[in-house]
């Protein structure tokens, strides 16, 4: 007799690898152990019909500053981790920076990974950093399980870890290329940029940090990738000035992906009125033919997918009260938002919630390695998201898990909401199930689960 599965959800709007069908997944021990048809003969000992409300796999989201240590009053596992099980991801890959130590060592990985135990409502990895000076640092880090490491080529906005010049990235790239590593860029030329003056209109700011700053870096991390064989990924992309050049290095078989955000395919720079530092980010909010060319761009896949870069700070640090673009803190926090403001857009587009998914989930699993995360397939863990997709709500900060619930999507309508999420099989519920995740890729050490 066959062992009853532990749970059962049924759904006629499934998103499986295959796309969007009815189907039947049973679980069993954390994983998902059959998928069938909608009305499969499966017993369990829970089995849920949820009708025509869509079933997901749980995001991934590899761009998210937790900022704990050091900066837990910005944000923090808990809080961070709550906000993603909320917005339908249950899997995400911390920063390196925003918190103190930032992780550009073994011994600073240590800390945040004891920081972070106990604590996650989610799986959580971990990203390194390449700063200057700490190349011997990268093939330990890798060792250790981080999936990559981050370098910025402008200014981080926080004084531990500087920016690389161009020939410092390159001699990281070449060490981090010798272990096929990856090398992940926020890519804007220093050069290319202007200071910010003080001002609250936000053209001002946006011209500080014009289109061709995104593209002369871009173009640098292709060549040192061209020269090095080595893999890079793109973090980010805000101007579609950059994506021809883009095109051009996928076709000569240059090893280079590229992430956009729901900031970027959602709001447009006309529409940020003065003093709104809400919206502040680096690279910025662009035009609307910017964000229609990203959205084209994820079509037809030159841009891999869409992550959050959640980067939270508290309000003083926004500037909330004079309005002041120059000394606000350059980030958006949308980690629990990103799903139903990707979708709203999405739909008004003509995608579907298969689209969504291979953006948002499936492919973001592939960039970090982790075959059995983003989606529904035997064998893959147990992640799933009910999602209701023909849902609407009102933005209210107040409902945000966040631990500073500032957004630029405060008292937007968006479509489309979570009813529940599961993490390997159980519902996130008050109890924190995260576990750490380490790159299977790497030769790591067996680090202890995040219970």
């Amino acid at each position: 007799m066959t062992e009853p599965f532990d749970l059962v959800l049924r759904s006629t709007r499934a998103v499986l690898p295959d796309g969007l069908r009815p189907a039947a997944v049973g679980v069993r021990a954390g994983r998902i152990a059959a998928v069938g048809d909608y009305r499969a003969a499966f017993t369990a000992r829970v089995d849920l019909d949820l009708a025509d409300t869509a079933l997901l796999p749980g995001l991934v989201d590899t761009h998210v500053h937790v900022n704990e240590p050091g900066r837990t009053r910005w944000e923090g596992f808990a809080s961070a981790t709550r906000a993603a099980a909320a917005g339908g991801v249950t899997t995400l890959i911390d920063m390196p920076l925003n918190s103190i130590p930032p992780t550009v060592d073994v011994s600073a990985l240590a800390v945040k990974r004891k920081a972070a135990h106990g604590k996650c409502f989610v799986d959580v990895g971990f990203w390194g950093g390449a700063i200057p000076g700490n190349t011997a640092s990268l093939r330990p880090l890798h060792k250790n399980g981080v999936f990559g490491f981050k370098c910025f080529l402008a200014d981080s906005g926080v004084e531990e870890f500087p920016a690389l010049t161009v020939p410092e990235m390159r001699e990281a790239l070449r060490e981090i290329a010798r272990f096929d590593g990856l090398l992940i860029v926020h890519a804007e030329n220093a050069e290319g940029l202007a200071a910010a003056p003080s001002s609250t209109r936000y053209r001002d700011f946006l011209a500080s940090r014009p289109a061709a700053a995104e593209d002369s870096a871009i173009a640098a991390v292709i060549d040192a990738a061209r020269e090095y064989r080595a893999r890079v990924h793109i973090l980010h992309l805000a101007a579609a000035e950059a994506l021809p050049r883009l095109e051009a290095a996928r076709a000569e078989g240059v090893r280079i992906t590229a992430e956009t955000c729901p900031h970027y395919l959602t709001f447009s720079a006309d529409e940020i009125g003065d003093g709104a530092t809400q919206f502040k980010c680096c690279p910025p909010i662009r035009g609307a033919a910017d964000r229609e060319a990203l959205w084209a761009a994820l079509a037809d896949g030159l841009i891999d997918i869409i992550v959050s870069d959640h980067s939270p700070s508290t309000p003083d640090l926004k500037q909330l009260d004079t309005g002041d673009f120059a000394a606000a803190w350059g980030g958006i926090s949308s980690l629990q938002l990103g799903l139903s403001a990707v979708w709203t857009g999405a739909r008004a587009r003509g995608y579907g919630l298969a689209d969504v998914t291979t953006w948002m989930a499936t492919r973001p699993a592939d960039l970090a390695g982790l075959p059995a995360k983003g989606r529904i397939a035997e064998g893959c863990d147990a992640d799933l998201v009910v999602f209701d997709p023909d849902a609407t709500f009102t933005v209210d900060p107040a409902n945000l898990h966040h631990k500073n619930p500032i957004t630029p999507y405060a008292g937007r309508e968006l479509r489309g909401v979570v009813r529940a999420t599961y993490l390997r099989g159980e519902p996130v519920t008050a109890a924190p199930r995260g576990r750490f995740l380490a790159n299977p890729l790497a030769n790591h050490l067996t680090h202890p689960e995040a219970r």
